[in-house]
């Protein structure tokens, strides 16, 4: 039976071997977590707690299934120039994969798997779309990541139309999630927390947008609207216990 160092060197998994170049031509290489920032742009927020990073960076260590996209530093900047100082002297920006990148981080690998190619970032619409995407698809966002993702992909593609038709959905669908990106901080925590439904949060965010309310006036109308439900399902609850009671009053 081959050892665990026999199976690290047919995987590329022995630390010792020597990393690739630094070429973005669609290949797989083993990139040094050193050499690769996240990008900017990326809506996602949300990243797991750290247990859940310690978890998945522990996976990572075993295998890593899933290599991270990413584009060369130059091809990046060419989209987002003011981002040179932040992401720093790297050699690669990551289109997605930050969860995965972060778990890395979290628990000391030194490198990780990632397919290097440029034409993600043919023009800011392009890398708009591969940043988001995967987690629109996956539903790996939250409700409000979501929001802002497909804010983010309104600017670039124009209209609300456009991304509605890049996705292949109404055009509903679009208009519903960006209503949450007026929610006030305070309130989208609450969404994010499922404490409020998202069908009421769509419903504020519209009543927040067009009467410019602040985030008291918000959290005002949440606390009435918990009011009323909370009225309307208990004068449910009383006419089903009424209905059941009527038969045996009319037999009497």
């Amino acid at each position: 039976m081959a050892n665990r160092n026999d199976f690290d060197d047919f995987f590329g998994d022995d630390e010792e071997t020597p990393l690739p170049d630094t070429r973005a031509d669609g290949r797989l290489y083993r990139v040094p977590l050193t050499r690769i920032a996240p990008n900017l742009v990326n809506p996602r927020q949300d990243f797991g707690t750290e247990d859940q990073l310690i978890d998945l960076g522990k996976s990572l260590a075993r295998r890593q299934n899933q290599p991270c996209p990413v584009v060369s530093r130059n091809a990046y900047l060419k989209l987002w120039p003011e981002h040179a100082d932040r992401i720093k002297d790297v050699d690669y920006v990551l289109v997605s994969g930050e969860r995965r990148y972060r778990a890395a981080t979290t628990v000391g690998l030194s490198a990780l798997n990632c397919v290097a190619n440029d034409d993600f970032a043919t023009d800011r619409r392009t890398f708009m779309e591969a940043v988001v995407s995967e987690n629109v698809d996956r539903q790996n966002f939250d409700a409000v990541e979501e929001a802002y993702a497909v804010q983010a992909l309104v600017a670039e593609f124009g209209s609300n139309r456009a991304v509605a038709q890049h996705f292949e959905r109404a055009d509903g669908w679009v208009t519903q999630r960006i209503l949450l990106t007026n929610l006030a901080s305070e309130v989208q925590t609450l969404v994010r927390q499922k404490t409020i439904p998202l069908e009421a949060a769509r419903t504020l965010g519209k009543l927040a947008r067009d009467k410019d309310w602040s985030a008291r006036d918000q959290l005002e109308w949440w606390e009435s609207e918990q009011e009323r439900r909370a009225a309307a399902s208990a004068a449910r609850i009383a006419a089903r216990q009424a209905g059941r009671k009527a038969p045996a009053g009319l037999h009497q």
